[in-house]
């Protein structure tokens, strides 16, 4: 938001530095981001002077040319090479001096120089209004009323503002604060914590009187709720043109364009005081009617902006006796605004209920002044005061008379908040105990009005514009913001209080596999939860019914609620690989969002990540690409870390992959993970493969509080290792052997490993061969060869009976 320092001191008179301002602002919660200077005409006409031309004659090399001899009021005349066709003895003209610097009409600047042009030396320029930036004539030099000094700086013929501009991080709270005047009434209260005792300085509406009513229009608002306050009249008379200088700068120096003098009161008004309005051409509304209403939903209205948009059975509208004028609040239609042949205006300003304005705004993706007033709440209560100012202000700029009453329809007035204030919780939130009389002096210079004193505290009612300020806790807010947060004492003493908690705690499990991860070179993402309703169609386990709908979203991209963590994670990777960025490990954890016949439900996962190489290039190793393999060992790394032991694996039922492994402890899946399918990689222009991991975080927090760690000696007797080749069926699993090997020998087998596989032409068709470890020791006493010999028959028996196996 951009205030004007010399507009908010017509306000608070103050003789402040913009420096100092600027800092008590900031004190004050209206963070000042930036200091910008502001200048009626760029440049300021600095070093431009008033000169007489004494001489002019033409240029012996050029015929368009004319070297004149000038007086500055300087020691001695300047010579100065003159284009321009009107150029004569006598006149008088702004100079430019050497070192001067000019604007172009796009802003580039330029220096006036010493040089020669033609042979013949110029030590300056006389000006067109053009290159002065006054006006747009470029036919010749600007001449200058004869009666003018010699040496007179042409900026104070021409009245430049120059004005210092505040750059304010308004927080989206502070409705009360969109203004110059709502500035001006925090500056005011901070000014009287540093005992400086300002007048507010309000606007004077007493002049205003209607002339006549001839041209009333009358107002019905249909829809109660959404305009609680709606006030108009009519301006006739009146004459469209450009402002005056003192508007058209103010409404400059806060980065607005002015575009007559009907809509730039309106402009002016609404960062003066806050309050929106809206200017309709009188003589456009049929059946001299104003009705404030919806309209059914797909009703056709081109805006302001030449742009037909299709209204929503929500849209409170203005319209007149047949057809819709504005989007109520938010912005101005086609063919009812105000034009070079207007003669008579109806003039609105009301009160709209912010939650409509805002569902309006974003539904039609339209961002207006007035808008982002009304969505925050206006004053409700100078919607009357507002008119009127407006009201002077267009007869003062355009003339016109008032040709009808004002119409103010406020069935249900909007009550001010009562508050009560307890001493000691402002102690507790602030503290330190600030003086009673004090805080007294901050609420009242705030508005808010003290009903009631007692010795624990205040009665207090807060106007109605403040609804930022509706509980205690926001009055103490209040009180510490003018009081000023760099008063409050540090204390010498530090408490603080340790609770117990336990080491299965959700972020601590998070932060201790978040390590893991980075330590093997993975990146944690964080996505948006919000998502797009199409990504429901790559999948047949993601059903429509099951979306959490934003009610009001953002756009339809971000209208629902992530029911997978895999399309978030395939939009980083598609944004990294197209930046040729191939070589990916990341992770996250999220939730996903589902809603069953009503109930909503938030599910917690970790996903991973895993594309392109395993490690970066190296000179002294061929890149190895990741595999189905490499992320079995991230997963197996994670389940060891949390020791969450009893894990099968079954077939994967999700359609999300091309091929993949569930597992499970019981009935609870822990992981799903695998090669995601082509058809979703597809979607997302991805043509490399992708492994992904998706763990159950829910099931795999319950399941880490079961676990038990035990510890036992390391041990003192060496193992013994035993290999099988197996010849066994293409369809045998290594698993299958795993699990027969344990049942045989449970005491003292201890590892079974798969160290080489075969298939190849020199095997029989069908079949393939295993390489297969298997160790053993005993905690008591050395193995003999005859011991493992015999369990390895044993070994032997059972794989061939169980699986057909053959030893080769």
């Amino acid at each position: 938001m951009k205030i004007s320092y010399n507009w908010l001191k017509q306000f608070v008179n103050i003789d402040w530095t913009p420096e100092q301002t600027s800092e008590l602002l900031t004190d004050l919660g209206l963070e000042v981001e930036g200091i910008q200077t502001f200048q009626s005409i760029k440049g300021g006409l600095e070093g431009i002077v008033v000169g007489e031309v004494l001489t002019c004659e033409q240029h012996p090399n050029a015929d368009r040319l004319k070297v004149t001899t000038v007086n500055i009021g300087a020691d001695a005349p300047l010579q100065i090479v003159c284009g321009a066709p009107n150029v004569a003895v006598g006149q008088k003209v702004p100079i430019a001096t050497i070192g001067t610097t000019l604007y172009t009409a796009e802003g580039e600047a330029w220096t006036i120089k010493k040089g020669k042009i033609r042979g013949e030396e110029s030590h300056g320029m006389i000006c067109s209004e053009d290159e002065l930036g006054i006006g747009t004539s470029h036919d010749g030099i600007l001449v200058l009323d004869n009666t003018v000094a010699v040496g007179t700086l042409v900026a104070k013929l021409y009245d430049v503002e120059n004005d210092k501009v505040f750059e304010i991080g308004l927080t989206p709270n502070r409705a009360d604060a969109m203004s110059h005047f709502g500035t001006a009434r925090d500056l005011k209260a901070g000014l009287l914590q540093k005992n400086i005792h300002v007048e507010l300085i309000t606007p004077s509406v007493s002049a205003f009187r209607v002339d006549n009513t001839i041209s009333k229009i009358m107002v019905d608002v249909l829809n109660k709720e959404l305009a609680p306050r709606y006030c108009g009249l009519t301006i006739s008379d009146i004459k469209v043109g450009p402002s005056p200088t003192w508007l058209q700068n103010r409404l400059k120096a806060i980065g607005l364009t002015p575009k007559n003098n009907i809509v730039d009161v309106t402009n002016y008004v609404l960062h003066e005081l806050g309050q929106p309005l809206h200017a309709f051409d009188a003589n456009k509304i049929e059946g001299h009617k104003i009705l404030v209403k919806t309209l059914p939903s797909g009703t056709k209205f081109k805006t302001l902006d030449g742009i037909e948009r299709e209204l929503h059975e929500e849209d409170l509208m203005i319209c007149d006796a047949k057809k819709p004028l504005c989007i109520a609040g938010v912005f101005g239609g086609e063919n009812s605004g105000v034009t070079d042949q207007t003669t008579s205006i109806f003039l609105e300003s009301a009160y709209f209920n912010p939650i409509s304005i805002r569902k309006s705004a974003k539904r039609h993706a339209i961002n207006t002044d007035a808008s982002f007033r009304f969505e925050r709440g206006v004053d409700p209560n100078i919607t009357e005061y507002a008119l009127k100012r407006a009201a002077l202000l267009i007869q003062e700029v355009a003339g016109g008379i008032i040709t009808s009453n004002i119409v103010d329809l406020y069935p249900k007035k909007i009550e001010d908040f009562q508050v009560r204030l307890s001493y000691e919780n402002a102690k507790k939130l602030i503290g330190e105990e600030i003086p009673a009389d004090t805080i007294k002096s901050i609420l009242m210079s705030l508005d808010i009005k003290v009903n009631n004193v007692t010795e624990t505290g205040l009665g207090l009612t807060v106007p109605a514009y403040r609804n930022d300020v509706v509980r205690e806790a926001d009055i103490i807010e209040e009180i510490l913001r003018v009081y000023g947060y760099n008063k409050v004492n540090f204390t010498q003493k530090l408490n603080a209080s340790i609770s117990p908690t336990s080491r299965f705690e959700d972020y601590k499990l998070q932060n201790v596999i978040g390590n893991q991860l980075a330590s093997q070179g993975f990146f944690e993402i964080l996505s948006n939860s919000l998502t797009t309703p199409s990504y429901i169609k790559l999948s047949a386990n993601l059903k429509d019914e099951h979306n959490v709908v934003m009610l009001n979203p953002l756009s339809n991209d971000l209208s629902v609620m992530r029911q997978s963590l895999i399309f978030s994670g395939l939009e980083a990777i598609s944004r990294n690989t197209n930046r040729r960025r191939s070589d990916l490990k990341l992770f996250e954890f999220g939730k996903s969002y589902h809603s069953y016949d009503g109930t909503y439900t938030e599910n917690k996962h970790l996903t991973v990540f895993v594309t392109g190489d395993k490690e970066a290039e190296r000179w002294n190793s061929n890149p190895q690409p990741s595999n189905f393999f490499y992320l079995k060992g991230i997963i197996t790394a994670i389940l060891d870390r949390l020791n969450l032991t009893g894990v099968k694996a079954f077939p994967i039922e999700n359609d999300m992959f091309s091929e993949g492994i569930s597992l499970r402890i019981g009935d609870k899946t822990i992981v799903d993970y695998g090669l995601i399918n082509k058809k979703i990689m597809k979607h997302f222009d991805i043509s490399q493969e992708v492994l992904f991991a998706d763990f159950n975080w829910d099931n795999v927090i319950n399941m880490v509080k079961h676990g038990n760690i035990s510890f036992k000696e390391l041990p003192k007797y060496p193992e013994s290792r035993r290999d099988f080749a197996l010849l066994l069926d293409e369809d045998i699993s290594f698993e299958a052997i795993n699990t027969i090997a344990k049942q045989t020998e449970k005491r003292l087998l201890k590892d079974v490993d798969l160290f080489d596989v075969y298939q190849g032409s020199s095997l029989p068709k069908g079949k393939k061969s295993y390489a297969v470890s298997f160790k053993f020791q005993d905690e008591h006493s050395t193995l003999t060869d005859e011991q493992v010999d015999k369990i390895m028959k044993k070994l032997q028996h059972n794989f061939e009976k169980q699986l057909g196996a053959e030893l080769r």
